[in-house]
């Protein structure tokens, strides 16, 4: 279903992914980890072809992702949907029309200019907006709403292309505890009952093993871990984040205390 193999992107003599590959033979919840700088955004936005990779190949389904150029590279990004940290919604703009942008791709350049949408792709938004919760905020501006709200939106913008993939690129790194919750929670449904590949760069250790099927670990560039969540034991996450790491990028509070480390001998749990 999806293959990437040996996918490497240099900026200069920086080589920020370095031979990347795995593969999902099914539709999955991923969740990518690893240092800020590791290449978990590099790698999901050659993905999403907002970058090219200097070497290797993405395929989807027996296409050739990274060959895609012109209106067939503007229509994997529509089933490729990505997700940002920032969230990259339109301030004064409401929280409906924001949503509606998702169907940008597949619309006429006048359409586009004077913001003409059908009634069933209003009704859609609306029923996704309701889907996550915050149908209410439809006729608000975007910059109205709470952060956690926002990136909701964010993800019903992504569900009006109705993609194969989506992916999230640290969605919950700017929100407080009980908004990332409601935002992982929300991706986790999707994938449960859409059947679509979610995948997800996260920070936590336990955000990862909490919401995901598999766990891919960067360092360096380099994949040095590909498992489940009970795979991602103490020596595996040291490969990941460094002998000599504190963690304090890969735990919360509660992992932090009972991670094993080379001065403490407490026990981490596998």
């Amino acid at each position: 279903m999806l293959k990437v193999e040996r996918l490497t992107k240099r900026f200069g003599e920086k080589i920020a992914v370095n031979k990347a590959t795995f593969s999902a033979k099914k539709p999955s919840m991923i969740g990518i980890i690893g240092r800020s700088g590791a290449g978990k955004s590099t790698l999901l936005r050659m993905m999403n072809r907002l970058a090219d990779a200097s070497k290797g190949s993405i395929t989807f389904k027996g296409e050739d992702i990274t060959a895609l150029k012109g209106a067939k590279r503007r229509a994997w990004q529509s089933r490729c949907a990505m997700i940002f940290q920032q969230f990259n919604l339109v301030p004064r703009m409401d929280v409906v029309s924001n949503v509606l942008h998702g169907t940008l791709n597949r619309r006429s350049t006048f359409a586009t200019m004077f913001n003409l949408f059908p009634q069933s792709d209003i009704h859609q938004a609306i029923e996704i907006l309701d889907r996550l919760g915050i149908a209410e905020q439809a006729p608000k501006r975007a910059e109205a709403l709470s952060g956690g709200q926002q990136q909701r939106v964010a993800i019903a913008r992504a569900l009006m292309q109705d993609p194969d993939i989506i992916l999230a690129d640290e969605p919950i790194a700017s929100l407080d505890p009980m908004n990332a919750q409601i935002v992982m929670e929300a991706l986790r449904r999707i994938h449960d009952e859409d059947g679509r590949t979610v995948i997800c760069n996260l920070h936590t250790l336990d955000t990862a093993r909490r919401y995901c099927d598999r766990v891919i670990g960067m360092r360096d560039g380099k994949i040095v871990f590909d498992g489940t969540p009970s795979q991602l034991t103490t020596g595996a996450a040291r490969d990941i984040y460094g002998a000599g790491a504190d963690f304090s990028e890969a735990a919360t509070s509660t992992e932090i205390e009972t991670l094993e480390r080379p001065d403490t001998k407490t026990k981490v749990p596998a």
